[in-house]
């Protein structure tokens, strides 16, 4: 869809402790061969923080940024891929006491990996609907830090989960990047291969974010190989991306930066990068390399960066690209309109 006065009005981020890949292979925890093939070279590691506080710390930066009103904020959209409290509890409210807002509606999705911008996808309705909103907080926190879960290789060798926050505030006024198109679809072919072939009633152990990677496995073996299952979302997610760049009346050669998720730089390549005809230095890579996989976090997270450090400035057009179980797919496009006050 092609979108008018939405703005980014500002970005906060929430990064902990580095881990170097480096380290993990001398600790036993990753084969060598592994970050030779993906070109990964670390990861940050939030210990005993909550993803809730994560989000709430990467909120506050972004607040302190803006020049809006917290009174202001109409919305508040959250999104999580891993646990985020008690089962029952429900985590925007968390945030907001945390935050000291009061009376702000809240929508908590989970989209997997694609729930920034499934978030971003909701907020353009409320910005120019209906609701007539003024201004839309968007936040994430993951923690990966959990005996069921190996960040380094449990969910394959394209990944390394980190942990952290982010967090957009989002007007219809006034901001340093517009957005220019949104376009989003889902691949419903590909569920099973997240879902794999367990009950789907709640019966003693359910299957977690843990056996997914197993379910994977299963799915490439009975249903669709998994040259198969990447060249189905490979099309698809390209056929996403050009409908985004069209909506925005540009082509791939007028984007300035392509920001996909922090994943393997072969997966990068070979399903974004080149279909487009770019090369690799037009991606955000060389951050999310050493970032690790912060669920939807990573577009902001990298955005924030190419922002902050001046590799993007005004009139550059920067593609935001992300990817959720189901198979979900996001493209945005962001025209960086200003420089704002806390770049370097």
């Amino acid at each position: 869809m092609r979108v008018e006065n939405v703005h980014i009005n500002s970005l906060g981020v929430a990064l902990h402790e580095w881990v170097s890949a480096e380290q993990a292979v001398a600790d036993g925890l990753l084969g060598p061969e592994v970050t030779a093939a993906n070109g990964l070279t670390g990861t940050h590691v939030a210990g005993d923080v909550p993803a809730v506080d994560l989000a709430v710390s990467a909120a506050r930066a972004a607040l302190e940024r803006t020049e809006l009103d917290p009174d202001e904020i109409a919305s508040h959209l959250h999104s999580a891929v891993y646990y985020q409290g008690p089962a029952g509890s429900y985590p925007p409210g968390y945030i907001q006491r945390e935050l000291g807002l009061d009376g702000v509606s809240a929508l908590y999705l989970q989209q997997g990996c694609n729930g920034m911008l499934g978030a971003l996808e909701v907020a353009i309705g409320q910005l120019t609907g209906a609701a007539q909103t003024e201004a839309v907080l968007l936040t994430t926190g993951e923690n990966f830090s959990s005996p069921d879960i190996d960040r380094w290789t449990g969910y394959g060798q394209s990944y390394f989960l980190g942990d952290g926050g982010a967090a957009a505030v989002l007007s219809a006024e006034e901001g340093f990047a517009e957005v220019r198109s949104l376009h989003a679809g889902l691949l419903p072919a590909l569920e099973k291969w997240h879902r794999g072939d367990g009950p789907m009633l709640l019966r003693g152990e359910s299957g977690s974010m843990a056996d997914m990677a197993e379910r994977a496995e299963r799915f490439a073996e009975t249903e669709l190989s998994l040259s198969e299952t990447l060249e189905k979302l490979s099309v698809f997610n390209l056929g996403i991306i050009h409908r985004a760049l069209v909506d925005a009346d540009l082509n791939a050669s007028d984007l300035a930066k392509v920001v996909p998720i922090h994943t393997d730089g072969r997966m990068i390549e070979y399903s974004v990068m080149a279909p487009l005809g770019l090369p690799m230095s037009k991606s955000s890579f060389d951050f999310g390399r050493g970032v690790g996989h912060v669920g939807g976090a990573d577009v902001f997270l990298a955005l924030e960066h190419l922002v902050r450090t001046g590799e993007v400035g005004p009139g550059d057009h920067v593609l935001l690209v992300s990817q959720g179980p189901g198979w979900i797919c996001t493209a945005c496009v962001v025209t960086i309109s200003d420089l704002p006050a806390w770049t370097v």
